[in-house]
This record gives structure tokens, C-alpha cells and sequence, in this order.
């Protein structure tokens, strides 16, 4: 088997079964995946613009729109209007929205410990490395 097979092989499955985790983890929460990845990416990066946030969750801003829409009734997420331009709309977590952001990123903190329990520093240091390299290619 080639290795491009190989890696493909060893990548699906490890996106199958990542999947797999996250749909286990959002049936026991009252928030959809789209909703909690939202909440991820703010939490993650700070408050941002309808733009930047929906490249960064890989949708359109009208998909996005709608999701902000959703997540502003449910008093997670809230808008600022820029002063020097009320077009210009920047979506921040409220304090629940961090609350429900610091759970969810509590069990992906826990799931990485047991996935990498096994690794020594150094296996986990070219890990976040290769996987970085990885990332920067989306």
C-alpha cells in the first residue's frame, strides 16, 4: 500500500471516529453542531466580524446570519455596531455563550488527554507541529 493510501486511510478513520465523538457530545447538549462551533470559534478567537467568522466556520455570511440570529435569542452570542460604521457588525459570546464555551472546550481538553496519554512530550510536540502544517493547507 502506498503511503498517500495509507495516510487517507489512517486520516478518514480518525475523522470518522472524531465525528463520531463530537455527534455523541452535541445529542447530550440542547445546542446544535453548527451552534456549538460557533460558540467554538469565538471562544477561541475573540469577538469578530459576520466576515471573518463565517471564513473561519467555512460557511456563507447569509448561513451564518441566521446561526447569530439564533444564537442572539438564545442570549449566548450578542452584536456590536462599530460607531464609525453601523454596517460593521461584531459578534461576541455573552457570558453564557463562554459558559457553554468552556464546557465544550473542557471535553475536547479531555478527549486530547486520552488520546495522547500514551505520547511522550516529544511525540506530542511534532504531533501539534505535522497537524499545524496540515491545517495551514485548508
Amino acid at each position: 500500500m502506498s503511503t498517500i493510501v495509507s495516510l487517507n486511510k489512517v486520516l478518514t478513520e480518525f475523522y470518522d471516529k472524531m465525528a463520531s465523538w463530537e455527534s455523541s457530545v452535541v445529542r447530550e447538549s440542547e445546542y446544535s453542531l453548527a451552534q456549538l462551533h460557533t460558540l467554538e470559534v469565538l471562544g477561541n478567537h475573540g469577538a469578530m466580524n459576520m466576515k471573518s467568522l463565517a471564513h473561519h466556520l467555512g460557511i456563507t455570511t447569509g448561513t451564518l446570519t441566521v446561526q447569530v440570529d439564533k444564537l442572539v435569542k438564545l442570549g449566548l452570542l450578542q452584536r456590536r455596531y462599530s460607531e464609525q460604521d453601523r454596517r460593521s457588525i461584531t459578534v461576541a459570546l455573552t457570558d453564557a455563550g463562554q459558559a457553554i464555551h468552556e464546557h465544550h472546550n473542557a471535553l475536547h481538553l479531555s478527549l486530547t488527554e486520552e488520546l495522547t496519554k500514551d505520547l511522550s512530550q516529544v511525540d506530542r510536540d511534532a504531533l501539534i507541529a505535522l497537524l499545524s502544517k496540515v491545517n495551514q493547507e485548508f
